[in-house]
């Protein structure tokens, strides 16, 4: 050929150059695509989504997981079904996909359907009380089980979910020195990456101590637009937050760097309840001095202390405590629901970044 003129072989290498970078991009996508399918994929035979959940997680869209507890042992039928979806709907309307985790009949349920929800309402405190401890047993005898804060964390975390709403946390019971009651809540903190937004440790609970467990397990805390962290029926507890941020953004910033960094453990988000339904203190405190002292007389323990203080302070309270719960849950839901939504925004933005970069290479 002409001096200046190209051959063929050289064509081609400046054609391929042109596009392996543009190959290495799409190949990159596609495996973001697949990991994000994997995650949601029924790969454990145990997991079970339903539609709008797996649709959700395939797309990474953000998805915000809900524990089933207190439908079970938190609030009598059907009040705690009309909850249920009540806070289900809080969560789609804010941007986000609900998943209410259960174990039903054996099956890890990442998602409940109507029929389900209803179910589960039903049956109360028939259905087992599901913490870490108790998940083998469920699942291998076939049994239903309401998951606790640290089983709904283990579940959604199987599933690739990454912001989980409950009402509030376990804790440090008051007495623990002598009885040695501490939620498995704290130590699935410090083990399990989840944001895990709440109003804070329940009111009947020794605060301080639940706050020196959460810091030797290496949990952040965090106060949503408050120095304090609150006490559930309380707004502000008296003890200081390990930090405060005031948006979600902020939170699923920190959170995200947080499983970036692979430490392991789950992050805190402690959230006010509104101020018109907050509870006066002396009558909650009131309430719950009772209440810890009937449950003493009647030598009640373990699992069945706090159901049974929730509901004799409710009973206490003339029914204001049930309200209170009720108004957090859904001011928790809406505020995780926007930390899924920015959560999901950064995930995609990096992602863009990455294959953006190799087009460049």
């Amino acid at each position: 050929p002409p001096p200046n003129q190209p051959t063929h072989t050289h064509t081609a290498v400046t054609a391929m150059r042109a596009v392996v970078p543009l190959l290495a991009g799409a190949i990159l996508a596609c495996a973001l695509v697949a990991a994000c399918a994997a995650a949601s994929s029924n790969a454990n035979p145990l997991l079970k989504f339903t539609p709008e959940v797996e649709r959700a997680l395939r797309r990474n869209a953000p998805v915000v997981a809900l524990e089933s507890t207190i439908i079970s042992h938190g609030m009598p039928y059907p009040q705690n079904v009309e909850t249920a979806l009540a806070v289900e709907e809080v969560v789609r309307e804010a941007g986000a996909i609900p998943a209410t985790i259960a174990i039903m009949n054996g099956r890890l349920c990442v998602g409940l359907s109507r029929a389900e929800l209803e179910e589960l309402g039903k049956m109360g405190h028939a259905a087992r009380k599901t913490s870490r401890r108790d998940i083998a047993a469920v699942v291998a005898s076939g049994a239903t089980g309401a998951t606790t804060v640290s089983a709904t964390m283990i579940i959604a975390n199987m599933a690739g979910i990454r912001v989980f709403v409950t009402g509030g946390i376990g804790g440090v019971h008051r007495g623990a020195e002598q009885t040695m009651d501490v939620s498995a809540d704290l130590t699935e903190l410090g083990r399990t990456p989840m944001a895990v937004v709440c109003a804070g440790a329940k009111s009947i609970l020794d605060i301080p101590l639940t706050l020196e467990v959460l810091e030797t397990n290496g949990v952040t805390v965090i106060g949503f637009g408050c120095d304090n962290v609150p006490a559930f029926f309380l707004r502000d507890s008296g003890h200081a937050a390990h930090m405060r941020l005031d948006t979600a953004a902020q939170v699923a910033s920190l959170v995200k760097a947080n499983n970036d960094m692979h430490l392991g453990s789950g992050v805190l988000v402690t959230c006010p309840i509104p101020q018109e339904h907050a509870s006066p203190a002396d009558v909650i405190n009131g309430a719950i001095a009772a209440a810890l002292s009937e449950a003493e007389e009647r030598a009640i323990t373990g699992k069945d202390v706090t159901p049974f203080l929730l509901q004799r302070i409710n009973e206490l309270t003339g029914g204001q405590s049930l309200e209170s719960n009720i108004a957090l849950v859904k001011n928790n839901a809406r505020i995780g629901a926007a930390i899924a939504v920015e959560y999901a925004a950064l995930a995609k933005s990096d992602a863009e970044h990455v294959v953006g970069s190799n087009d460049l290479e």
